[in-house]
């Protein structure tokens, strides 16, 4: 059973790795025994600092570019490309979000999150398609899309591009699926709820409060996440193609 949702030998890269969702899941890979863990994120500092804390749990390099430029996503690639012949699990987690009412959303707030949260997983996927391939010859290599319940129910927060821009990744990833499974690589997704985060302030900063809004009465803790991912990034997810985990305390059954 610990051989089923081990990750030993296998080595990931984790984008909005820095912080929040991506560095629990980061963590959670090292832990699960994973070769080396490569997170990466726009702010230098920021990752190279996150990088050198998770390397007590063991591998973890900073590769820090802003993979919201095709300049940035490439330079990464390349950065990549220049350590490793093969990539076993990717996790497209970076992505922001943007807050306005109807009449003064801007086309800007628009742009940057549907670029982000919906664009830049295609593309990453796509310009490690190689990588990818060299990592699916014993087993299934991964890649985990991070959406969110926002992308399978409606909030009541005015946040258009980013409902759909999730929604948009649940579907991309479907159709994603279907086809690199071709290519022994499995594509799924994770929707978390309420996790402590910089995007998700209130879970952060007011838990108490927003767990009593959820069924489970509480809000996500680090290892609610880290297992979804290592599910589905272990030998315990090699047939589990093309859905969307919900990781939520029920918050989409009670809406």
């Amino acid at each position: 059973m610990s051989d089923l949702f081990s990750l030993a030998g296998r080595v990931a890269l984790v984008t909005g790795g820095s912080r929040g969702i991506g560095r629990m899941i980061a963590a959670g890979f090292l832990r699960a025994g994973a070769a080396r863990v490569y997170i990466t994120a726009r702010k230098a500092d920021a990752c190279q600092a996150a990088a050198a804390e998770l390397s007590t749990l063991g591998e973890c390099i900073a590769l820090p570019h802003d993979i919201s430029t095709h300049i940035g996503l490439q330079a990464l690639v390349a950065d990549l490309a220049a350590r490793e012949d093969a990539l076993h699990i990717l996790v497209n987690n970076a992505g922001a979000a943007w807050g306005a009412g109807f009449d003064e959303f801007p086309e800007a707030g628009w742009d940057k999150v549907m670029d982000l949260n919906v664009k830049t997983p295609f593309f990453l996927t796509q310009a490690l398609h190689a990588l990818l391939k060299g990592g699916a010859t014993r087993q299934p290599a991964k890649v985990i899309n991070i959406a969110s319940i926002d992308g399978l129910s409606v909030n009541p927060q005015e946040t258009y591009s980013y409902a759909a821009s999730k929604a948009g990744l649940i579907h991309l990833t479907r159709r994603m699926a279907l086809r690199l499974v071709q290519d022994n690589i499995v594509v799924s997704a994770i929707a978390p709820g309420a996790f402590a985060s910089d995007m998700n302030r209130d879970a952060r900063d007011h838990g108490d409060q927003i767990a009593q809004r959820i069924p489970a009465k509480r809000i996500g803790a680090d290892d609610d996440m880290a297992g979804a991912a290592i599910y589905l990034a272990s030998r315990a997810g090699d047939y589990v193609v093309g859905t969307t985990l919900t990781v939520d305390g029920g918050v989409t059954l009670a809406r």
